[in-house]
């Protein structure tokens, strides 16, 4: 997910308009608990367009768009560098939303860990805070999960309405580095493998086969252990390197930047074979199995790691 400032003080491209406003439309659940919409279900552009220049016309608010790596609007955050208040120090986020097409794949998720780690890279270590309407217990739900913490109750400034003032201790983030290994099977049509995760940091995404290391074990050695383990396919190697890349997610409970060698090798189109598979999938959170076409994977409709897996197998094949 790339973050990319909103301009202010600019008529918006109708392009960026349209997009936009597709985004808060898909939000009517939240418009109608909110009421910043005369009619939830009828979102125009040019109430959007100037929802967006008040916003933007706080000093030291920011408006950042959530982009996908091939380019496409899944969300919006509204961030303040300080409450109006002067007795609240810390940096506020105002607004945090995803396409509702979108919601359950992680997305808010990881919006909500870079706009903490933007606050951080701007020095504002200390902690962020948040208020979410009292009649959303949804939200109130993803907020706490991400560990940020209720401590008042009070209206809000705008339109006197019952909130919850949340805030989380930011710190540094702190990861532990983690050496993984995946390869790419494409059978013989150019379809691919992936396996499909649930993580509790980064939601439901497509992988390849693959995990971590173990000690001593080089990213070809790993890579195929994994590869057996989770398909039981053991007639199978490693070809070339097709990329590396590092992620951010959660492994056992602890957070982990990981680096991953990513292999690519041809294969005949099958399931995985033998009981171990079965076992593994339990064990790793894997959901399910299922072979891609290339076509399909430019238009998957959950992350698919790495996000350019496309591109880089076109460019292998080529």
């Amino acid at each position: 997910m790339i973050l990319e400032p909103l301009s202010p003080g600019r008529d918006l491209p109708p392009p960026l308009l349209a997009e936009l406003t597709a985004l808060y439309a898909s939000n009517r659940e939240f418009h109608r608990l909110s009421g910043d919409f005369p009619d939830p279900d009828d979102v125009r552009p040019e109430q959007v367009a100037a929802t967006l220049a008040e916003d933007l016309a706080v000093p030291g608010a920011e408006v950042l768009l959530a982009r996908t790596e091939q380019g496409r609007l899944v969300g919006l955050a509204g961030t303040l560098a300080h409450h109006p208040d002067p007795a609240d120090p810390d940096p506020w986020i105002g607004l945090l939303m995803v396409d509702a097409a979108e919601h359950g794949k992680g997305h808010g998720r990881a919006l909500a860990r870079l706009v903490e780690d933007r606050f951080r890279a701007q020095g504002r270590r200390s902690a962020v805070r948040l208020a979410v309407l009292a009649n959303n217990p949804k939200a109130l739900a993803f907020w706490t999960a991400l560990g940020y913490e209720t401590i008042d109750h009070r209206p809000d400034r705008a339109h006197g309405r019952p909130c919850a003032v949340l805030r989380k201790a930011l710190g540094e983030a702190s990861r532990t580095p983690r050496k993984a290994a995946r390869i790419a099977v494409v059978d013989p049509k150019g379809a691919v493998l992936l396996l499909r995760y649930d993580n509790v940091e980064v939601g439901v995404h497509w992988a390849l086969p693959g995990g971590g290391l173990e000690a001593g074990e080089s990213p070809r050695e790993g890579a195929l252990r994994e590869l057996a383990e989770e398909t039981g396919w053991t007639d199978l190697e490693p070809g070339p390197l097709l990329c590396t890349w590092e992620h951010d997610f959660t492994h056992s409970g602890v957070p982990v930047r990981q680096h991953e060698h990513v292999y690519v090798t041809r294969g005949p189109r099958r399931d995985p074979a033998g009981p171990q598979p079965t076992a593994t999938h339990g064990a790793e959170g894997i959901l399910g199995r299922r072979w891609w076409t290339r076509r399909e994977l430019a238009a998957a409709p959950e992350p698919v790691w790495p996000p350019a897996l496309s591109r880089l197998l076109d460019a292998w094949e080529s």
